[in-house]
């Protein structure tokens, strides 16, 4: 009987102790009254805590917030959401384009191709006009001789991981090509002088030479890649970056190409197993050109190339080999640990240093992050004097502290976004998000690598009511992988209808039955998973239990658990260690869907977590990446939208409604030290301005 009153108690009693907090835990004003500088500290929360503040390794949105005060990159997006330099003052895209000369060709007439032949044809064309735009888009072509060059190739080994092999390139005299700016039908436009079928007549057997005796018995095997080995037609685009001057990181150090270099260095070193690695794989070379410039050169057409260096950069001289060899002599670690040893386990990672508006200066787990102002930021220092991340899990706790001024910010549930909006205390703000809810299926899983199945599922739940009753309204159901107010997303895709029925025949299709417990039951074995989430995410909670009930229904036994934001994502998210989950995405303005859904991204750390591999979804990926014009990048991101909407690697659920609110007492300082109130960006973001933000120690009147 105790333990019965006190199930019953326990709930009411808890809720009286944060009702009757929210009258003794000190107002916003007598806080002020005792601490004045509660004014110059900005306080935010989170449900979860930070996992790793390094702008090249970090992978949850929690660290990502204090990464983007502590870190900056060469450039960002303003309000228009068009690019601004940040550590880049200016920066300038051109292209070497490369030709091979191939002498077993013949020109359109018969001629036989010669290399001399061909660069005074292409000349005399672009000099008259006959080649249309490459008079203005050519700046100068020049001849370069034959060369030999050993590479390292990367083929399928066993289990399809990747296996090094060199290869020596026997490599005929080239055109290069000097281009004001990329332009990826360049080759095309040289067609009425080499012919359009030039490529297919190419030797590449005679010119490339597998340097491994055991490789080379596979040469007929291996044959499909040659030509991405040694293209005929090679597109290079390059990046230029002037940087500025006398930016210096937190430590005093300045700022200067060699950080830049080194990034992209730490980036690509696989030890790292960075998450953004992908997003700078295509670059062949960065190239210091001074202290202040350096030169990006990629090896293939990269459309997303210019918005990845808006990612931090990080302090060559306290993460070089030299510096991480004397933090391991420091900390004494054993030979077996230093052999281990990377960036990954650098204190770096929890004691942050970048040249970003905020210094880091104490971080305590499960607790708070706190930075302070950088008073010798490039673009002024912000507002605020410092800025408190707060892990607080609870979302009523959370209320309670931002209600009674503890905190400054809050994102209302959905249910309580109108209350909000009418209460004059604060001000509101609401817009569609980029982000977008979903429930994924672990391909690997048998269960669900037969995409039937994942139909099925989507089928039995219904979306309409989630947003309608949990939401609130507060939410647009989607069909696929883009933010729905992007041109990216195709609104012509049909929503998946909620059909039971459907889902039931489909699953007794492929041979699901029901056994005598009333559970799906195939070759004897019950249809049965666990779907997980992370806590402090009540949506998330509320969609666990209907898709739960939901699949009951059809005779599917779903277990639930829920897990800690810090274990959900180092046990079961990095580690693919899951059935099915529920989680959510926030996209950026980039159609570039590469590191979350192409098949070679769905390792340990990586992105691709639900193992999706669709060789025609990885073309248009990849092709989508190599489109520099947008109407035809429009096209391929809609055919990718409907392959994914047909083929349900997740059920795409809704995106939110994106509320947030503050005190009116927060207000944005302009240049002549007026204020005002705080202001959108095209995107609906409101914290583009935060170092501009101010708390006053009164209300204004707008």
């Amino acid at each position: 009987m105790k333990i019965k009153w006190f199930l019953i108690l326990a709930p009411t009693l808890l809720s009286l102790a944060l009702i009757q907090s929210y009258f003794w835990v000190p107002s916003y004003e007598s806080q002020t009254k005792g601490n004045p500088e509660r004014v110059h500290k900005f306080i935010e929360a989170s449900i979860g805590d930070a996992k790793i503040l390094n702008p090249v390794l970090h992978s949850d949105s929690a660290s990502g917030r204090i990464v983007d005060m502590v870190f900056e990159g060469l450039l960002d997006h303003d309000e228009n959401l068009n690019l601004r330099g940040i550590l880049a003052k200016e920066w300038t895209i051109t292209e070497k384009a490369y030709l091979i000369v191939n002498t077993e060709a013949h020109f359109p007439d018969g001629t036989p191709i010669t290399a001399n032949t061909m660069l005074s044809r292409i000349k005399a064309a672009i000099e008259n006009g006959s080649l249309g735009a490459l008079k203005a888009l050519v700046e100068d072509i020049t001849l370069l001789p034959k060369e030999q060059r050993i590479e390292e190739q990367a083929i399928p080994g066993k289990d399809d991981k990747p296996v090094s092999i060199q290869v020596k390139l026997h490599i005929p005299e080239r055109i290069q090509f000097s281009l004001r700016r990329v332009d990826q039908h360049f080759f095309e436009q040289l067609e009425p002088i080499i012919g359009s079928d030039y490529q297919k007549k190419a030797p590449l057997d005679k010119w490339i030479e597998i340097l491994d005796a055991e490789q080379a018995e596979q040469r007929d095997a291996l044959r499909p890649q040659f030509a991405q080995w040694l293209p005929l037609f090679e597109h290079q685009p390059i990046i230029l970056f002037h940087l500025r001057k006398g930016v210096r990181f937190h430590d005093g150090h300045e700022f200067d190409a060699g950080d830049v270099k080194f990034t992209y260095e730490a980036l690509m070193n696989p030890k790292n197993l960075s998450p953004r690695a992908s997003d700078f794989e295509p670059i062949k070379t960065v190239e210091i050109v001074d202290r202040y410039t350096v030169r990006v050169v990629y090896k293939r057409l990269f459309s997303p190339a210019i918005n990845a260096w808006s990612m931090g950069i990080l302090p060559k001289h306290l993460l070089n080999e030299a510096a991480l060899q004397a933090e391991m002599n420091q900390r004494g670690l054993s030979a077996k640990a230093q052999a281990n040893f990377g960036m990954r386990e650098s204190q770096f990672n929890r004691h942050p240093i970048g040249v970003g508006p905020f210094r880091f200066v104490e971080w305590q787990s499960d607790e708070f992050v706190h930075l302070v102002r950088n008073d010798d930021y490039w673009e002024g220092p912000p507002q605020y004097k410092e800025y408190y991340y707060r892990v607080i899990p609870d979302a009523i706790t959370q209320e309670v502290e931002f209600r009674t001024g503890a905190i400054d910010t809050y994102s209302p549930q959905p249910h309580q976004v109108a209350r909000y909006k009418k209460d004059d205390t604060y001000q509101s703000f609401s817009s569609l998000s980029f982000a977008y809810t979903y429930i994924g299926y672990n391909h690997r899983r048998p269960l669900f690598t037969d995409k039937r199945v994942r139909r099925a599922l989507g089928l039995a739940i219904n979306v309409k009511e989630i947003i309608q009753y949990i939401l609130y309204g507060e939410g647009e159901q989607i069909t696929g992988p883009y933010p729905k107010n992007t041109q990216w997303y195709d609104h012509t895709i049909a929503p998946l209808s909620y059909n039971p029925k459907e889902a039931q025949r489909i699953l007794k299709e492929l041979g699901w039955e029901k056994n005598a417990d009333g559970w799906l039951e195939k070759e004897g074995k019950i249809f049965e998973f666990n779907l997980i989430t992370n806590n402090g995410n009540l949506q998330r909670k509320a969609i666990m239990t209907i898709a739960q009930n939901s699949w009951h229904k059809l005779g599917i036994k779903c277990n639930t658990q829920v897990f800690e934001w810090a274990v959900f994502l180092k046990d079961f998210v990095n580690t693919a260690e899951f059935d099915a989950l529920i989680l959510g995405w926030s996209m950026g303005i980039d159609p570039d869907l590469f590191q979350i859904w192409h098949s070679s991204q769905s390792g340990p750390v990586q992105l691709n977590f639900v193992g999706y591999n669709n060789p025609e979804a990885d073309k248009l990926i990849v092709h989508i990446r190599r489109e520099y014009d947008f109407n035809v990048q429009r096209k391929l991101t809609h055919q990718l939208h409907r392959i994914l909407a047909e083929d349900q690697p997740y059920t795409f659920l809704y995106a939110p409604l994106s509320n947030l609110v503050l005190d009116k007492k927060i207000v944005m300082i302009e240049p002549d030290g007026s204020y005002s109130k705080i202001k959108r960006t095209k995107s609906g973001s409101v914290f583009y301005y935060f170092k501009q933000w101010r708390k006053l120690e009164f209300t204004p009147e707008f």
